[in-house]
């Protein structure tokens, strides 16, 4: 009974929050789907009611983690809801930190795990299906607003989606953009957009190859999209462009010496201007990897001892921390929150 009693104690006060802010809600689970062949591993980031127990999202020997309670109530009224798209080799929880910023916003976030094109299973051939990472997020919409624990605390007409990288480039795919397989093969081979192929050339992926680069993607639920930093923005189909969602913001991190392929501005594929009403913003110091959570004190060291990108690695005079707050600010306005 005295031992009961202690563990019980102890959940309690392991279940309080550490400041007077309330951490986020979290939950996972699993999506399925007809054009997966495995269930997508999901989660939900969202404005809780009461605490139940902390526990660290995203921790591993790389990045920091974030803290969320499990499975707490909801908070009342009607949410913005906001699709969360990682980029190719990453994960939805590293981006924790994103969410939990938005939650502050009172909006709830939905992300997937990308099958094929997440961390410890990137492949280039799975990664170029742009069409079924979109759809991934769209049937993951489908899943929530038919899910009575979560439906009635969404706000049905305010569904955005923000994406980072490629996953930049899947939600531009929501917005309606299509992407032209051809052109981004000669785009390989010349110009900014080159340092876009690296990786998928390594897997002999030829883009005009696989209908799903160039698929029709369109969620019209979708109401705002932000883009950081988005991939193949030299190969959008010119033909979709007036049709796309106005409510388009589009983001670069770094100085345009440093952007290479994802700069959409007037010093690379110019996508800021091509796309009508697109509001665009670049943030510096900063480089692709800032967009990464912040990384444990001795993690640079351990990538360049492992020779793996310099992940950990931003400019001079960069603080993550502080380019994350910055980067919350800019999407939370660019959605409307």
């Amino acid at each position: 009974m005295k031992r009961l009693a202690l563990l019980s104690f102890l959940a309690l006060s392991h279940a309080l929050p550490a400041s007077a802010d309330m951490l986020p809600g979290y939950d996972r689970f699993d999506l399925s789907v007809e054009h997966r062949a495995r269930p997508v591993a999901a989660s939900i980031w969202y404005p809780a009611a009461n605490p139940t127990y902390r526990v660290p999202v995203g921790d591993g020997p790389i990045f920091d983690p974030t803290f969320a309670f499990v499975g707490p109530a909801i908070a009342e009224g009607r949410h913005p809801l906001v699709l969360l798209s990682h980029g190719s080799g990453g994960n939805a929880d590293v981006l924790g930190w994103l969410a939990t910023g938005l939650v502050e916003r009172g909006a709830i976030v939905l992300a997937v795990n990308h099958p094929g094109s997440t961390s410890g299973d990137s492949s280039p051939r799975r990664s170029v299906d742009l069409e079924a990472r979109a759809n991934d997020l769209s049937a993951a919409l489908d899943m929530i607003m038919a899910d009575p624990a979560f439906a009635p605390f969404i706000d049905e007409g305010r569904v955005s989606a923000v994406g980072f990288s490629l996953g930049g480039t899947t939600a531009l795919g929501l917005a309606g953009l299509r992407f032209d397989g051809t052109v981004q093969d000669t785009n390989c081979t010349t110009g900014p957009d080159a340092a876009d192929c690296g990786f998928f050339l390594r897997g002999g992926v030829r883009f005009a190859d696989y209908p799903g680069f160039s698929g029709d993607a369109r969620d019209a639920r979708i109401t705002r999209v932000v883009a950081i930093d988005p991939g193949f923005g030299g190969a959008v189909d010119a033909d979709t462009l007036s049709d796309a969602l106005p409510e388009v913001t589009l983001i670069n991190l770094g100085d345009a010496d440093r952007l290479g392929a994802v700069d959409v501005g007037p010093d690379g594929n110019d996508l800021a201007r091509r796309l009508p009403g697109a509001n665009y913003v670049v943030i510096a110091p900063a480089n692709h990897f800032t967009f990464l959570g912040t990384c444990k004190p001795d993690a640079a060291e351990m990538l360049e001892e492992e020779g793996e990108d310099p992940i950990c690695n931003d400019p001079e005079g960069t603080d993550r921390g502080a380019t994350h707050a910055r980067l919350v600010d800019v999407i939370a306005e660019g959605l409307g929150l």
